[in-house]
C-alpha cells in the first residue's frame, strides 16, 4: 500500500533533502513539492492525500496558519528549523516533528508512522473488524482496555486522556494515532481535542455533548459527525 504525500517548504533547498530522503522510502508516493502553500491548497482540493511535509515558518503563511485552515487535513509531519512549536504542533494533531536537518533514520521513522496509521485505518474500513479491547502505554506499562469502558479521549498536548468508565489513563500518542486505533463505527472525533465514545452520549446540543458529567465541545469543523450520533441512535 503507497502512502501519498506532499511536502511544503519555501526553500528549494529543504524541499531536495526531502526528495532525496522520500526517494529511498518504497511505500512512500511522493505527488508534489511546493514553494507555495496556496498552490499546495489547491493539490489538497484536487488529489487524495495522505501525509503532508510541512515548513513552520514560511512568509506569506506560516505552516501551522496553513494547517488550521484545511477542513478535512491529511496527516501531517511539521519540518522546522525551531522547536518552540512542538507543543503546539501535536496539539493540532502532527503525527511527528521533524528538526532540520533531520537523517534519513529520523524521516523514515515518521514515514513509518504514517504508513503504519493508513493501514490501521483501512483495516477498521475494510475487514469491518471491531476489536473488544486494545492495549495502550502509559508511562512504562501497557494496559489492557476494554473499548466498552471507554467514554472519550482528550487531547493532552503530545498526550491524549483515555477517560474510562472508572479511571483515567495518559498515554504519549496523538490524536491520529488514537483515531487509527478505534474502529470508526464506535467513535467519533467531534473535536480537535475530543474523540467520544458513541454509545456513551447522553445529550447533545447545539455546542457540546453529554457523557455523564462531563460537557464536550462540538468544534464547528466536527458538527456534521456530531450530529450522526444522534440521528443513529434514533435510527
Amino acid at each position: 500500500m503507497k502512502l501519498s504525500a506532499i511536502a511544503i517548504d519555501d526553500e528549494p533547498v529543504a524541499l531536495s533533502v526531502i526528495r532525496s530522503h522520500a526517494g529511498k522510502v518504497p511505500f512512500l508516493e511522493m505527488t508534489g513539492y511546493y514553494t507555495n502553500a496556496f498552490e499546495a491548497m489547491e493539490h489538497l482540493n484536487r488529489e487524495r492525500t495522505d501525509l503532508l511535509f510541512l515548513d513552520i515558518k514560511m512568509p506569506d503563511i506560516t505552516g501551522i496558519d496553513f494547517l488550521t485552515s484545511l477542513s478535512n487535513p491529511p496527516m501531517v509531519v511539521f519540518t522546522t528549523a525551531y522547536s518552540e512549536h512542538a507543543v503546539q504542533s501535536f496539539e493540532l494533531d502532527a503525527i511527528d516533528y521533524l528538526l532540520k536537518p533531520f537523517s534519513l533514520s529520523r524521516f523514515l521513522k515518521a514515514c513509518n508512522k504514517a504508513h503504519y496509521l493508513l493501514q490501521m485505518k483501512q483495516q477498521h474500513t475494510l475487514t469491518g473488524y471491531i476489536p473488544e479491547y486494545l492495549f495502550i502505554k502509559s508511562g512504562y506499562e501497557q494496559y489492557k482496555i476494554l473499548l466498552d469502558d471507554i467514554l472519550y479521549l482528550e487531547s493532552a498536548g503530545n498526550y491524549v486522556n483515555f477517560v474510562l468508565k472508572d479511571r483515567k489513563l495518559l498515554s504519549r500518542i496523538s490524536m491520529q494515532e488514537a483515531l487509527a486505533l478505534l474502529p470508526s463505527p464506535l467513535f467519533t472525533r467531534v473535536h480537535r481535542f475530543f474523540i467520544v465514545a458513541n454509545n456513551k452520549v447522553e445529550r447533545i446540543d447545539r455546542n457540546y455533548l453529554y457523557i455523564q458529567q462531563a460537557s464536550i465541545s462540538i468544534g464547528a469543523a466536527y458538527a456534521d459527525a456530531a450530529s450522526k450520533i444522534w440521528n443513529g441512535k434514533d435510527s
